[in-house]
This record gives structure tokens, C-alpha cells and sequence, in this order.
């Protein structure tokens, strides 16, 4: 580094030359005013970065596909892994193993080898509450090697109103890479609650539906691929901050809905179609209404009130079938972060060794039945029954604690969750 030539001189600490207006050669001091850089060293570094930058970003671009090649897993894999956390839903775990593999290849297509470019495709899961969409969200994001964000939809209005930008969204996902903008480009994004911001009316209101349809014209530009500006620290509290350009064609959107009512939908569409001898057959084998969402179609998302656009952003198009009893008991006992296996952690983690009686598992089902809870309503009867026991025994000297079927009814009954489930 140059150093002064005097103490009153003040020169380039790169080049060592002074400042000289006459040939443009301007001093730029640093934050503690003690060292300085001249402006032509500055238009110098400019170039050998410029000149540099594309070839360690190709070379970036070259070791990541490299990478992905020995790594990415295959669609089996991918369910093989989700089977270990989430009990049935089979089919729309085959689809999103395939739409994640599909989303590995086409991070790895080469830029110029043909004029075929794989274009992404967007999901979107419909199925009731306690069912699954986000576990499998967050199951799926433990075994990716890219960014993973998941957002809430119900937050999100239309920009210049009270609530989250669209482009938030991004922020979670480059909050997710470091802020690493060329690992964010390569994300993933699961949008929960999607069936929130559905247009409220058929009909026109003459107020704007700030956080309905408003919310799903913004989101187009993000489904579909283009250059957004995002703030990296969020929009509406710092509007000084300098944004980030984040290029969506290759982040893949995932958005999962209970729509809730969607049924009666399904079940008109498929009403009208039936004419003549074929109407008794129909509708027996459409009896039971938990059969209807499997025949769920676009068309229904649009008269629940999605927007066409937005539906043309989303082919890929799944549902979640409602658990049943012999599912519902699964959940309680079978998955590696299973609800019981949780309490005997805790429990164990006290020294005291916990075990749930069989009859306990059968009641919890049955409550969760009863009120259609699905299961995320076992999480909520469990912690009813134990939340005493929980209480007393860190404080007590006991080695063991088995919760019987008697003991169960007795706390549940205290918690008053059915007055509360009312």
C-alpha cells in the first residue's frame, strides 16, 4: 500500500499518485478520512470486475449444474422420503416428487445447447384442512439442496394498502439464500392459504378487492417469469432501501388451499352433465361427497374464484382426500416426528418414561372425527388430555406414567374442548 509522501499529502493508496484536478484524477476518502482511492483506480477495478464477473458467474453457473447431476434425487426417492413423515395422500405426493425432479432438470439445462427451453410448472393443491399441505411443504423442503420459503397468502393485499406487497414473497426466498440472489433464482416457493385472496363476488364491486382479485393480478408476473424488484428488507418500513432485481422464470411456485365449500362446485358441474339412464349411476357413485375432490377441475377453482390467468399459471392441478379413521391413527403413531413419539420425547427428556394405552389412540381418533378436525385436531385433543400431566410430574419423583383410556375422558372433559369446539 503507497504510503504519503509527507503528512500533509494526501495520495492514492493503491496507485500512490495525488490528486490532480486538471487530469480528472479526483481523491475519494474512505469512512475514517484516512486512506484514499483515486478515481481512475476506481474506473480500473470497475473494469476488471466487469470483465471477471461473467466468467466466475458461468463458472458458478457450470459447478452448480455439476453438482445437481450427482445429487438430484429421483421421483421415487423423493416420495420414499415424504412416505416417512406423511401418511397416505399418495397422489399428490407423486406429484410433487415429479414437479421438484422436473425442477432440478430444468435448473440443469444447458443455456444454449437447442432452442427447447423447459418452461416450469407451477402447482397448486387443493384439499381440506388437517389433511396435509403444509406438512408435505415442509417435509419436502428438508431434503432439497435449493432455497425454500413457504408464505401465507392471507397477509398479501394490493400495493399502496395496509398489508404485505407482493413482492415480499421474494424477500422470504432471498432471506432464505443468504441473500444470495443467483441461489434465490433457484428456489422453490410454497404459497399457503392460497384460496384466501379468491374473488369475493361475481359481481363488480365499487370498491377495489384489495385482497382478493388484486392480490392475483399481482401475483401473474411472479408465476410466470420476469425480472421483479424486491426489498430486501420489505417495502412499506423502509422505502429508502435500495431493491434487488430477481429474476422469476426459474422459481418454482407451489400453492396449496382448503377451499373450503368447493364440493357443492364440483358437484354442480358434474350434476349438469348427467342426462337420461346415467343419472342413478352417477350419483351413486358420487355418494359420498369426500369423492368429489378428486374430480376437481380447473373450472372449479374459477367459479370459487380464481382469476383465469392465474389458474393458466398453475397447470398442475392435485388434490388431498380427507384422512380417514385408519389414517388418522397412523398420523398419532407411525411418522418419525409423529404426535405420541413427541410427548414420550418430552416426557423423556424428564426421565420419565410415557405410554399411551391403545384405547387412547382409538378415542383421540374418534374425537377428531367428531368434530372434523382432521390432523391437526389431534395435535389439539392430545395437549387437552396431557397439558395436567405436563403440569405435575417435573415436580414429581416418578419413573413412569402411562395415560389409560379413564384418565383421558377425565381430562378432556375437564378442558371443556367440546364447548370450546362449538
Amino acid at each position: 500500500m503507497a504510503k504519503r509522501k509527507n503528512e500533509y499529502e494526501e495520495v492514492c493508496a493503491w496507485c500512490g499518485r495525488p490528486g490532480d484536478a486538471s487530469q480528472q484524477r479526483l481523491l475519494i476518502p474512505s469512512g475514517d478520512q484516512h486512506e484514499f482511492i483515486c478515481t481512475e483506480c476506481v474506473e480500473a477495478m470497475h473494469e476488471m470486475i466487469a470483465d471477471q464477473f461473467p466468467k466466475m458467474r458461468k463458472k458458478a453457473d457450470s459447478d452448480f449444474r455439476k453438482k445437481m447431476k450427482d445429487n438430484v434425487p429421483t421421483p421415487h426417492q423423493i416420495k420414499e422420503f415424504l412416505d416417512q413423515y406423511v401418511i397416505g395422500q399418495d397422489d399428490a405426493k407423486k406429484y410433487l416428487s415429479v414437479a421438484v425432479y422436473n425442477h432440478y432438470k430444468r435448473l440443469m439445462q444447458p443455456k444454449d445447447a437447442d432452442d427447447v427451453d423447459i418452461e416450469k410448472s407451477n402447482i397448486i393443491i387443493v384439499g381440506p384442512t388437517g389433511t396435509g399441505k403444509t406438512l408435505l411443504a415442509k417435509t419436502i423442503a428438508r431434503q432439497l439442496d435449493v432455497p425454500f420459503t413457504i408464505v401465507d397468502a392471507t397477509v398479501l393485499t394490493q400495493a399502496g394498502y395496509v398489508g404485505e406487497d407482493i413482492e415480499s414473497l421474494l424477500t422470504r426466498l432471498l432471506q432464505a439464500a443468504d441473500y444470495d440472489v443467483d441461489k434465490a433464482q433457484r428456489g422453490i416457493v410454497f404459497i399457503d392459504e392460497i384460496d384466501k385472496i379468491a374473488r369475493k363476488g361475481d359481481n363488480p364491486s365499487i370498491t377495489r378487492d384489495v385482497s382478493g382479485e388484486g392480490v392475483q393480478q399481482g401475483l401473474l408476473k411472479l408465476l410466470e417469469g420476469s425480472i421483479v424488484n424486491v426489498p430486501p428488507q420489505g417495502g412499506r418500513k423502509h422505502p429508502e432501501q435500495k431493491m434487488i432485481p430477481v429474476d422469476t422464470k426459474d422459481i418454482l411456485f407451489i400453492c396449496g388451499g382448503a377451499f373450503e365449500g368447493i364440493e357443492s362446485k364440483i358437484a354442480q358441474r358434474m350434476n349438469s352433465h348427467v342426462v337420461g339412464y346415467a343419472t342413478d349411476a352417477t350419483r351413486n357413485r358420487l355418494k359420498d361427497k369426500q369423492d368429489y375432490l378428486r374430480y376437481v377441475a380447473p373450472q372449479d377453482l374459477r367459479s370459487y374464484g380464481l382469476i383465469p390467468e392465474i389458474i393458466g399459471r398453475l397447470p398442475i392441478l392435485t388434490h388431498l382426500t380427507p384422512l380417514d379413521r385408519n389414517a388418522l391413527l397412523k398420523v398419532l403413531t407411525e411418522p418419525k416426528n409423529a404426535i405420541t413419539r413427541q410427548y414420550e420425547k418430552l416426557f423423556a427428556m424428564d426421565g420419565v418414561k410415557l405410554t399411551f394405552a391403545p384405547e387412547v389412540l382409538d378415542f383421540v381418533v374418534d374425537k377428531a372425527i367428531e368434530y372434523k378436525l382432521g390432523a391437526r385436531g389431534l395435535r389439539s385433543i392430545v395437549e387437552a388430555i396431557m397439558v395436567d400431566a405436563m403440569f405435575d410430574i417435573p415436580s414429581m419423583k416418578v419413573k413412569e406414567f402411562e395415560v389409560t383410556l379413564d384418565y383421558a375422558k377425565k381430562k378432556f372433559e375437564a378442558a371443556h374442548f367440546e364447548a370450546a369446539s362449538v
